[in-house]
């Protein structure tokens, strides 16, 4: 597939579709994918767990207390090379990636139970991303996605595998400098894979991506934004329904906007400013609005009205208080964000004013939420309980869990939680 036979971005409003007219094949995805918090067992399949959004299960196994090193329990530590990938959980393996020599990726299957290996994958992938980028390291990042039998993972040379998830053969590979003749991304494939029934969706190839998948063959492209330095995504899709539409937010270096799943629609986009297009936090939706932040632009409060796809995005509000890395949680109307000036903060989602600001901690924080808890892994390797609160910045507790830096993002499943540092994966239990 050629850049001449790629679809464009669209503007076509008679695509926008009400909740109630979709057809059943394209609807029950969305509504399972965003029903799935509310399933005690699912897993942590994918980039920030089950419905994306950085929440386990309220019916899940419940958190202790207060959080303390002898509230936990090291199951097995297994050593490996760095990834800023996250952990996954298929069953009873975890998947998890690495560079090694800064000449070939790895992703490796775990035993849930041991940590012993099962299988292994690997293919060439070296690459060195530019600037400060390469201070903290030139290997592989974005989080695998887990859907039934199969996992998908990306390289940093802008490839997507299908492996199968029992004995990792692979299933199929898509080149996409190849397939769509894009160029190689600077910074390397950053945004995690998203599954929406048949197909899977990902920013890749200088553009937003829909794939089948079973197959890997490209179905659409749109947003096309050139790829090299300053094209090519650092955050990730989010399937969500606003105003009654079925939609994937799609979040790309310069701008916000909301992607028809399935002709590949661009129902509306807006600017976001930010510092050399560091646009990098998953958005989130609260009550039909859409908030993201940005490294360099502040942070923003969108709403969009799916039945006038003419009239523009309103900036609801605009807080000046800039995220970096961390995507947030949103708890009782309220953001609770990870900031570059590494201070935490509470955002008042109806108002954009802060509730409190925290001292400076370390550079990245990872956030799960339960309930009114939080868990914060910092980047430092120290691992906070929070409690919820617009009152005050309320810290249970916290235990050392990694001495090494962890820029991987926390998996918690049940009462198990896996800590990817540069080097390796540790297993965790609360007692």
């Amino acid at each position: 597939m050629t850049r001449a036979r790629n679809r464009r971005d669209h503007g076509n409003p008679g695509c926008i579709r009400r909740l109630g007219s979709m057809p059943t094949a394209v609807l029950l995805p969305f509504v399972a994918l965003l029903a799935s918090p509310a399933r005690a067992d699912a897993p942590w399949g994918q980039w920030r767990g089950p419905a994306r959004d950085g929440f386990v299960a309220a019916t899940a196994a419940p958190w202790p207390d207060a959080l303390a090193a002898d509230r936990l329990e090291t199951r097995w530590r297994v050593d490996l090379g760095p990834s800023y990938s996250g952990p996954v959980v298929a069953g009873d393996i975890v998947i998890v990636t690495e560079t090694r020599d800064k000449k070939t990726e790895h992703v490796r299957a775990l035993d849930r139970a041991t940590g012993r290996e099962r299988w292994q994958a690997t293919w060439e992938g070296s690459m060195k991303v530019p600037f400060f980028a390469a201070t903290n390291g030139s290997w592989i990042r974005s989080t695998p996605c887990v859907d039934g039998d199969r996992v998908y993972v990306a390289g940093m040379r802008d490839v997507l595998v299908c492996l199968d998830v029992a004995t990792g053969r692979e299933i199929w590979r898509v080149d996409f400098m190849k397939a769509l003749e894009s160029p190689l991304p600077a910074f390397g494939f950053v945004s995690s894979p998203l599954v929406i029934g048949d197909h899977v969706f990902v920013q890749a190839g200088a553009g937003f991506v829909k794939l089948e998948k079973l197959t890997g063959r490209v179905v659409w492209r749109v947003l096309d934004d050139g790829g090299g330095m300053m094209g090519s995504a650092f955050s990730s899709p989010y399937p969500t329904v606003l105003g009654g539409v079925p939609q994937i937010l799609v979040q790309a270096r310069e701008e916000l906007a909301g992607v028809d799943a399935v002709r590949g629609t661009v129902l509306w986009k807006t600017p976001v400013e930010a510092f050399r297009g560091m646009n990098i936090v998953t958005p989130t939706v609260h009550e039909g609005r859409v908030f993201t932040t940005s490294y360099g632009g502040g942070s923003w409060l969108f709403a969009v009205d799916p039945a006038r796809p003419e009239k523009p995005v309103e900036q609801v509000w605009r807080n000046k208080l800039q995220g970096y890395m961390s995507s947030p949680v949103v708890i009782g109307g309220h953001a609770y964000v990870h900031l570059r000036n590494q201070r935490f903060a509470c955002l008042d989602l109806a108002t954009g004013k802060e509730s409190w600001i925290t001292k400076p901690f370390g550079r990245y924080w990872s956030l799960v939420a339960r309930g009114d808890r939080i868990l914060a892994l910092d980047e430092t390797g120290d691992l906070r309980l929070i409690r919820a609160t617009p009152e005050k910045f309320d810290l249970v507790g916290e235990a050392k869990v990694a001495t090494e830096e962890s820029w991987a993002h926390l998996a918690v499943v049940g009462d198990e939680l896996y800590v990817r540092d540069l080097e390796g994966l540790t297993a965790l239990r609360w007692k």
